[in-house]
């Protein structure tokens, strides 16, 4: 009896795992799905359509790409809804781009892109999205479903290699999980700390059905069961991919989670600050981002009076010329402070890995990303007060809570002192004179004092723009666009054409080192293509300065180093720009050939100034690695 028990038990185990099992392959199938949601084989719809839904219904005004058979439906579609199809030279133009619209925006920043080559083009620009924390949509193509892994033209394992990089990263399976996948991504993409999302999108999801059934389609009759099998499967497929395809579906943006300060840490933080003689605030790009608006955080600044050093995105939070914007001697200052706030900046390479903090200093740190908010703490600093939050809210919830009271004027007086004897000394230094061709902080100066207004300068390359940290002015909030903490070369094609799409009236200067140029110089063409016009001043010393300055005296060679004074100005005009060549025989028109680059900007034509320059040892010292 035991023995026909056993058997019995063990054949209804067997059979109820392979009810189990089939139930999962009908469930993976789509078998079930397919009664009640069917496919509309004679619908002319197709996926890109799905796309270019969700991207109107998140006020997506842009997308930026370079052209690619997998994802040619998303753009005619977009193109159809209105939203502006912006093609570049090269694929990092495009997430760069997008990247500089994100941050100018407040709203996600989109790229499409073909797949293999096209993605695998981006990597350096999306992980410097990551690293710059930028909300972007990087959207790629794929192989078609049912050829991934066998070979197909352009097929790699593209999750794996942005998964490392993206806060989320998904492939769509069937044409009606566009909606719902774009949503999160583009959520999670703007949620607690911003960065980069990506969304695979297999070519077979994307065109109409009739297009991919002559794919899928079997030549002969199916002959035998496996062939009739195999019809099946593949028609099944087709089916599953269509199914439920465009019934209707909730397009508009999902909940964004930012996280914020408690108001016991709040207060925490007053009583620091009512307390403190010389206090010091550091803002970081993150104080920039939504939902906070820029000129409620400068009116916040300005109220508590505490003296301000600006870095990434927050350079130009306080105007051009604001009696609490402290610009040089940070070091010192921070030796002497009672108190500093860190919000949104973070202590590494840039602050000396926290090593410039004094020990005797109260700190108060700010930050959405908890693994940036401790960054080398209890090894070269503590803090006193950690938050992990939102640092533009932060800031407008301290100013209330110390209505009435501001910083000791004489502490932002003397750091305003010192600010200003070093700037004369710069001065000082712009009118000597080089060796040969023309001192490149005077070139500095004199674009500075003849930008206009609203101009937006985007900085791009080493040694050049290294001087132009110090010497240029941001004229308002979100006016300065550099790479971040990756410190990428080649942003500033790309960051300046978002920018002049997102400030059409705004002048745009990318200053870029001779070296830096040669990432991006292809991009005039389209700044010509799509009316753009921006001015690129660039430092021509032939040389990749930043890195020779430390090589040659520690390692006796400039090898690697060295360029040309390439004719740069004359590949600007063939690209259908105006490039100007100035060298000390036109140092006394410097002006005026500036005066003559806007005249050009302003009638719609983009602009190279191809500046020779000598070498200063205005930098000497400075890292480079």
């Amino acid at each position: 009896m035991d023995y026909w028990s056993s058997i019995i038990t063990a054949l209804g185990c067997l059979c109820g795992c392979a009810c189990a099992i089939l139930a999962f392959a009908v469930y993976k199938l789509g078998v079930i799905y397919q009664f009640f949601h069917k496919a509309e084989s004679k619908s002319p719809r197709h996926g890109g359509e799905s796309v270019a839904e969700v991207l109107r219904s998140h006020g997506v005004k842009f997308v930026f790409t370079l052209v690619g058979g997998h994802i040619s439906p998303i753009l005619v579609a977009c193109e159809k809804l209105g939203i502006r199809i912006v093609d570049t030279r090269h694929e990092a133009t495009a997430v760069f781009a997008a990247d500089a619209v994100a941050r100018m925006s407040g709203t996600v920043g989109v790229a499409a892109v073909t797949a293999g080559p096209g993605l695998t083009n981006t990597v350096t620009a999306v992980k410097n999205a990551q690293m710059a924390e930028s909300p972007l949509l990087l959207i790629g193509g794929a192989a078609a479903t049912l050829l991934q892994g066998r070979g197909a033209l352009q097929d790699i394992d593209q999750l794996s290699l942005f998964r490392p990089l993206c806060k989320f990263c998904a492939s769509v399976r069937t044409v009606r999980e566009i909606v719902p996948v774009l949503r999160k991504a583009i959520a999670v993409s703007q949620s607690g700390t911003p960065g980069p999302v990506f969304v695979e999108f297999p070519i077979d999801t994307l065109y109409p059905y009739h297009l991919v059934e002559k794919e899928f389609a079997v030549k002969n009759a199916p002959k035998g069961l496996v062939g009739k099998a195999i019809a099946w499967y593949l028609q099944n497929h087709l089916n599953n991919l269509f199914a439920g395809a465009w019934e209707p579906q909730d397009t508009t943006p999902l909940p964004v989670q930012i996280p914020t300060a408690t108001d016991q840490q709040v207060q925490q933080c007053v009583e620091l600050v009512s307390r403190a003689k010389k206090p010091v605030i550091l803002l970081g790009s993150q104080a920039t981002l939504p939902p906070t608006p820029a000129e409620k955080i400068r009116a916040a600044l300005e109220s508590l009076g505490i003296p301000c050093f600006l870095g990434g995105m927050a350079r130009g939070m306080l105007g051009r010329d604001s009696g609490l914007h402290i610009r040089q001697n940070r070091r010192d200052a921070l030796k002497e402070a009672d108190l500093v706030i860190l919000a949104g900046t973070v202590c590494d390479f840039r602050l000396s890995y926290g090593r410039v903090l004094s020990r005797r200093s109260r700190i108060i740190a700010v930050n959405r990303d908890r693994s940036q908010l401790l960054k080398n703490s209890d090894m070269f600093w503590k803090p006193t007060v950690a938050i992990q939050g939102d640092a533009g809210s932060f800031l407008l919830r301290l100013s209330e809570g110390l209505k009435g009271h501001r910083c000791p004027p004489d502490w932002p007086q003397s750091l305003k002192e010192g600010d200003l004897a070093k700037e004369k000394a710069n001065r000082e230094k712009a009118a000597e004179r080089t060796e040969r061709h023309l001192n490149p902080l005077r070139v500095l100066h004199r674009a500075e004092e003849l930008m206009a207004e609203d101009s937006i300068i985007v900085a791009d390359g080493g040694d050049f723009v290294g001087s132009a940290a110090y010497i240029m002015r941001p004229r308002g909030p979100l006016r300065w666009l550099d790479p971040g903490a990756f410190g990428t070369l080649g942003v500033g094609g790309g960051f300046a054409l978002g920018a002049k799409l997102c400030r059409p009236e705004s002048e745009v200067w990318i200053v870029y080192g001779d070296g830096s140029l040669g990432y991006s110089v292809a991009e005039f063409d389209t700044f010509t293509r799509h009316k753009t016009p921006v001015i690129a001043l660039v430092g021509n010393d032939a040389c990749w300065s930043q890195i020779s300055r430390e090589q040659v005296p520690i390692l006796g060679s400039n090898v690697a180093c060295g360029l040309a004074f390439t004719d740069y100005h004359v590949v600007a005009d063939g690209y259908g720009g105006k490039g100007y060549l100035i060298g000390r025989e036109e140092e006394g028109r410097l002006d005026e050939v500036i005066g003559k680059a806007q005249q050009e900007c302003r009638q719609g034509r983009a602009v190279l100034l191809n500046v020779l320059i000598g070498k200063t040892n205005f930098r000497d010292g400075s890292i480079s690695v």
